[in-house]
């Protein structure tokens, strides 16, 4: 019995379609679901209709808007620069490129010890050095890991030197399928390193750049691991970030409704913004 290709296409997409309803679809639904109740950590505990409420939401969602910010614009920065480099270089960047990839092989729990131990008063090699070069009267001087004030960009620091490596890596990527004959014809014409970069190079990667940043936008915004092994998000809550948050008032303080909330603003939040950043960077459907 012979059977059309569409019907066997649908037999084909049937394992992985059950696979994504009950793995995915079904947990997603009582995400959004049990966001809108107020539920007892009991099992089998009432149930109350409350909405959306949280009192520490707002803070932390500016501090990952804050903290992914700073992630993502200097990745991009130091990604951008080091592909150009080996684009320059060519054949020559070839063990420059596999050592600055070293990075994307640590493990975060790994990186957040290691730059915990690096940047902790007392201990910390980072001020100890600085104190050394004379650059500080103490090292002591600067609480890297326990001055709220500057501790959402100390546990950047770990987080940045993971994965700029990966920025690099796709867009240097993205600079091979440039045309080298369309940017020596504008060299030619006259065009200088700045024309090139702003009016050539980087409309062309448009959107490679809207990948780029949309994934590391996104995963930015969950940053947990490192930031948990570093601060725990303190102090006084000023390295706490969403996935933090979600996490201590679900697992903490057994609220799974109210963790459910944030967890839906958060997911719709993050793709309104891929959204934006998609429309706006790489622009889909626009020569220019």
């Amino acid at each position: 019995m012979r059977i059309s290709d569409r019907r066997f296409a649908l037999y084909l997409m049937t394992p992985a379609a059950l696979f994504l309803a009950v793995f995915v679809a079904y947990p997603l639904f009582r995400l959004v679901a049990d966001s809108f109740f107020k539920i007892s950590p009991i099992a089998g505990g009432p149930r109350d209709f409350v909405g959306f409420t949280s009192e520490a939401f707002t803070s932390a969602g500016w501090r990952t808007f804050a903290y992914t910010l700073v992630v993502v614009t200097l990745e991009f920065a130091l990604g951008l620069g080091m592909a150009l480099l080996f684009t320059t270089l060519g054949k020559k960047s070839q063990i420059w490129r596999t050592v600055f990839l070293y990075p994307l092989m640590i493990a975060p729990i790994v990186a957040g010890l290691l730059w915990k131990f690096l940047m902790i008063d007392n201990f910390g090699l980072i001020g100890t050095l600085l104190h050394q070069a004379g650059i500080l009267s103490d090292p002591n001087q600067i609480g890297w890991l326990s001055d709220p004030n500057i501790v959402l960009f100390s546990v950047a620091i770990p987080d940045i030197w993971l994965t700029t490596s990966f920025m690099c890596l796709v867009l240097f990527a993205g600079l091979q399928n440039i045309p080298g004959d369309l940017l020596e014809a504008a060299r030619l014409d006259g065009a200088r390193a700045p024309a090139l970069l702003f009016r050539i190079i980087l409309p062309l990667l448009r959107p490679v750049i809207a990948v780029a940043l949309v994934v590391r936008g996104i995963d930015a915004a969950r940053a947990f691991d490192t930031i948990l092994i570093q601060t725990n998000g303190g102090p006084q809550s000023a390295s706490e970030t969403m996935s933090l948050l979600i996490y201590r008032t679900m697992i903490r303080f057994g609220d799974p409704g109210l963790a459910s909330a944030m967890g839906t603003i958060y997911l719709l939040a993050m793709l309104a913004i891929a959204f934006v950043a998609v429309a706006t960077i790489w622009r889909p459907g626009k020569d220019n």
